[in-house]
Formats: C-alpha cells, structure tokens, sequence
C-alpha cells in the first residue's frame, strides 16, 4: 500500500490548475503575501539555489514504518530511500504535478517485445554499492526475489509481483527456491529481462517501486536488513537507533555521472525519529533551526497553527501543493458484513467536521472517491454522500431500522497525529446518534499500516493512497485498494477493507490479464470500482494539501506530489548556515 505515512501508483492533478513561475510553480513571495485558503497553485521556498554542503535537520514524530526498500510500501520510506537506494527507472517530482517515470539504474524506459510479455533493462555502467562493489543484473533480480518472501516481508510491495510470470515462486529462502525463479531473466551483468504473464502497458512505473532495489544476496540479513540497507544512491547510513535518529552521509562510491536526478547538495541529513508533532509544529514555525523541515503528513501542523501561515514572515517559508494523496475512512468488511449498514454508517458521518480536523479547506479538499475525472479511463462514479461533507443521519437511521447490527465498534488510529484521533472523536459523536459505541484504540504510528494489513484490523480506520509513477491510470489506485490477491481468491494486500465481492473480484481478477488501451482499460476498471462502491467498503473523505513551513537556511523546497511532503531529493542549505547562519531566504524566480 503506497500508504500516506507510507507508498502505489495513483491519482492525477486537477487539468487546469494554473502553474506559474519558476519550473511551472509559484515561489514563495518575498512579500509574505498569500494566496487564497482554497488556492493550491504549487509554491516552492528557496527554488533555484545551487549551494552544495551543509546539514538537513528532518523532524519526525515517528520512526518509519522500514528502510528495507524490498519491504516497503510506504511513501515516507520512498522519499528518503530515493537518498540511499536506485530503482531501474524512477518516479522522478515535480511540485503540483504528478511524478514522471525516468530512467535510473537503466539506461532507458525498457524494451518491450511485440506480444508484450517481455521487458528488457540494460544497466548503466559505473554502478556501484557503498563497498565499491559494482552493481550487477543479479543483484536486482534478487531485489525482487526477496519480495516474494511474503511470510518474511509481510509490507512488500506487489504490484510487480502479480504482473510478473512466477510458477508459484515463494521466494529466495523457501526450501529449494535457489534459481527457481523464472520471473525475470539475468543473461549477462548488465541485462534484465522480465517475464510477464500478461501484457501491462505501464510496466515501467512498475520498475520505479522499490522491488527493483539492488540487494546483494551476501549482504542479506532479512528482517534486519532495515538496520543498514546497502547504499546504491548519493548517501549511505552512517548510524541508526530506531525510534531515536538517524544519520545519512556520502556515499563516495556513487557516481553523478550515472545519476541526473537527485541534486545530492547536503553534505548530511540528520533525522529526529521521536519528536512530537506539536513541538515539531512550534519550533518550524518559530524557525528555532534554520536548517529543519519534516515529513510529517501536513507539515506536521496542528489545526490551531494554521492561521499562523498567514504571518509574513512564515508564508515566505512555506513549501505547499495539492497532492496526490487522498484520505479515506477503511470498514473492515469482515466484521460490518451487511453493505446496507455500511452505507448507514457512511451517510451519518460528518465528513465537514472531519475536514476541519485537517486544518480546513486550506488543507484538503472533500471528495467523492478514490479516482477523478483527469484519471486515464474515468467514468462517473455514484455514492448517496452530500458532495458538501454533511450527515444524512435520517436517511441513516431509515437503512438501519428492522436490520441487525454491531452496537460496539472499534475506530483505531496512528497514536502521532492528533487529527486522527480528533477524528475518531467527531465519529464517535457522528455512530452514538445510530445507537453505536464507538472505542477510540490507539496503534502505535510505526506498526500502524502493519496493523492494518493483520489480524488487528479494527472495524474502523483511516487510510490513505498517495499517487506515484504513472498517476493518471486508474487501475494504479483501483486495484491496490479494492482488488483481488495475486492469485485471485481473496481481498488484495493493500485492500485494507478487505473487500472481496465473489463476482466483482473475479472480474477485477480477469481485467488483469486483458488488452487494450490503458483508457479502454480504465473505463472497464472504473465501472467496477463503480459496483463496489455501492457495497461501501471505505468512505473518501480528503484529498490532501500540504502547506509545510522549512527552516529560514533551506533551499529548494518543494512538496512532492507523491510522497505528501518536502521532496528530500530536492533540497539544499543555504551557504554559511553550518556556522550558524539563519537569515532570510531569497528568493529566485
């Protein structure tokens, strides 16, 4: 699941959303001046600077969830993985649009042959691991071959494993797995050869996750290989103490030559795995630390800050862009079995009130589903919500009455972000008016998508799904989130509701293998997405903007689009702020 504090492939930017200024953005105004609350024009802070050295200071209330790249589905773990490991090709940011797919390890987008059941990767040469060993094909097949380790990996991601042509493949340490894998081929150091079991038009997004991670099988150390993944990218981790900090430096052994899409400016990141989100809140806005930005979803604000972004003095260091990340409200389909119920509880929730628990409009914007009309393949998509985020707790009550129902639920929530258990609070207000208890249960924020994806499951939960590679294919946000397993005969990894709708699944099932146009494709994928929605297995409720304040010293700040945050590839620290600098920030258009 390309999870918000975590990682797919999804979602695509509003057609005509103007885009100005520099690179298509809006720089901060040296003024201070603001645009509207429910104006999400890109602004980025420091755009232009080219300063190399110095020291990122990253807050975070939380560890990740993993630095494993082969088990990840995250887009915390992505945006700083992008700093210490390469993919074949790579979902490169731009701020306000979504991601395009550029090559990285590879040398191009791929070779595909005619029938379309087989991707060949050549290798850039100069490739090498922090040790100075040089990267080969292998080291990438095993990469992917780790992913197959489902009872070892349990967060892998596996949209590339279901396209890819397996035999049953359970990965390198089952019994006798040595060399049984068929999925990809390895004909010489720098080829990789991929084998399909159907044709799949945007595979190339597909080699942009984090499965194609070199991993040298020596170096494997499974579970703990979280501690010290092997670098292939411009930095290496120097130390880690989980739920504590991190530090990233050099790696001596990448080559920029190889390598034109991480700028790689700072001489270090530091990351603060334990602060908490108000106190990250104050000292961004109080600009305590010249050189300090977060990944924390929304910029790690609280609500009662957001009138402050109005001060001059903050607006003009205040990165921001809608992006491609939107929330939703997850049933578990397993214990709220009845559909009719779930549409009960779906129309009593007061989506305007949860909106304000995000910050207001100034920090999402209501929606009606997972997809929108710019994705490839749209058509329209019908709920009985109110499109204006308020209740219908009468017509609530009418779908309830005679039937039989749970009085006692269970909402769990990240225990780091004040906002969702704000949220649980409005919902327990929202269900006590149908006659429902509502327990508030805390997950601890680095378990919670692990949680989620288990047998710890509650009734209720917020989830969201982040746009990457390839954002403008619906079945990149359909699928994960509402589809069949690989093989079919139950609910999907990342499909927290754990729907599983016999003859909706099996059609979701056999539209994998299909031909066709990614649009022809997608309006198939959208009616389906349409039916089963109708059974309410999760409520949309935000799709995202994110206004997060950076340190007086930082430069090149810029909100991706998919990873929901500062985009850590991109930025950089003002000349002179290692000896303590904190001046203003210029700004270059």
């Amino acid at each position: 699941m390309n999870r918000r504090t975590v990682a797919a492939l999804a979602l695509t930017v509003t057609a005509g959303m103007a885009l100005t200024a520099c690179g298509g953005t809006k720089p901060a105004p040296g003024s201070g001046s603001r645009a509207p609350a429910d104006a999400f024009d890109p602004v980025k802070v420091g755009d232009g600077d080219t300063t190399k050295g110095g020291n990122v200071n990253v807050l975070m209330s939380t560890d990740f969830q993993t630095l494993d790249p082969g088990n990840s589905n995250y887009v915390q773990t992505a945006n700083v993985g992008q700093l210490y490991y390469r993919t074949l090709t790579m979902a490169k940011e731009e701020a306000g649009k979504p991601p395009k797919v550029v090559p990285d390890l590879a040398t191009d987008l791929g070779k595909v042959s005619k029938d379309g059941l087989t991707w060949t990767y050549t290798l850039k040469k100069g490739l090498k691991f922090e040790d100075g060993r040089p990267i080969t094909a292998k080291d990438v097949k095993y990469g992917v071959e780790r992913t197959y380790a489902r009872d070892v990996y349990t967060q892998a991601p596996q949209e590339l494993n279901a396209a890819l042509s397996d035999d049953g493949y359970k990965g390198p340490y089952a019994k006798g797995a040595a060399g049984d894998f068929k999925g990809i081929e390895t004909p010489d150091d720098h080829t990789v050869v991929f084998k399909l079991k159907q044709p799949f038009a945007e595979f190339p997004a597909l080699v942009s996750r984090s499965n194609t991670a070199p991993v040298p099988r020596a170096k494997d150390t499974k579970l703990d290989y979280t501690n010290h993944p092997v670098s292939t990218g411009p930095y290496k981790i120097e130390s880690y103490q989980r739920g504590r900090a991190m530090k990233l430096v050099r790696n001596k052994h990448w080559d920029p030559a190889t390598d034109p899409n991480r700028s790689a400016l700072p001489e270090t990141f530091t990351f603060s795995l334990s602060t908490a989100q108000s106190t990250i809140s104050q000292q961004l806005l109080a600009d305590s630390d010249p050189t300090a930005i977060t990944l924390d979803s929304a910029g790690g604000l609280q609500a009662s800050d957001a009138a402050k972004l109005d001060q001059p003095s903050i607006a003009r260091r205040t990165a921001s862009g809608i992006i491609g990340c939107t929330d939703v409200l997850d049933f578990n389909t397993e214990t709220i079995k009845d559909p009719v119920v779930r549409k009960a509880l779906a129309l009593a929730i007061d989506r305007k009130a949860i909106q304000l628990q995000y910050g207001g409009a100034r920090f999402g914007k209501l929606t009606q589903s997972y997809i929108n009309p710019q994705q490839r393949g749209y058509v329209q998509q019908h709920t009985a919500l109110d499109p204006t985020g308020q209740p219908k707790l009468d017509e609530a009550k009418k779908l309830l009455k005679g039937r039989s129902y749970p009085k006692k639920l269970v909402y769990g929530y990240a225990d780091a972000t004040p906002r969702y258990k704000n949220m649980g609070t409005s919902l327990q207000e929202n269900l006590r008016q149908l006659g429902i208890d509502l327990e508030l249960r805390p997950i601890p924020a680095a378990n919670y998508f692990t949680t989620l994806a288990g047998k710890g499951m509650p009734d209720l939960a917020r989830s969201g799904w982040c746009g990457g590679a390839d954002s403008g294919s619906v079945r990149t946000t359909i699928d994960p989130n509402l589809g069949p397993s690989v093989d079919g005969k139950t609910f999907g990894f990342s499909n927290i509701p754990r729907y599983h709708d016999p003859e909706i699944s099996k059609a979701m099932y056999a539209l994998r293998g299909e031909n066709g146009t990614s649009e022809e494709l997608g309006r198939k994928w959208s009616k389906l997405f349409d039916r089963a929605m109708q059974d309410y297995p999760l409520v949309p409720l935000i799709r995202n903007v994110t206004r997060s304040v950076v340190g007086s010293d930082i430069r090149g700040a810029q909100v991706g689009y998919f990873f929901g945050g500062i985009d850590l590839s991109t930025v950089a620290v003002a000349s002179g702020s290692g000896s303590g600098s904190s001046g203003s920030v210029a700004r270059k258009g």
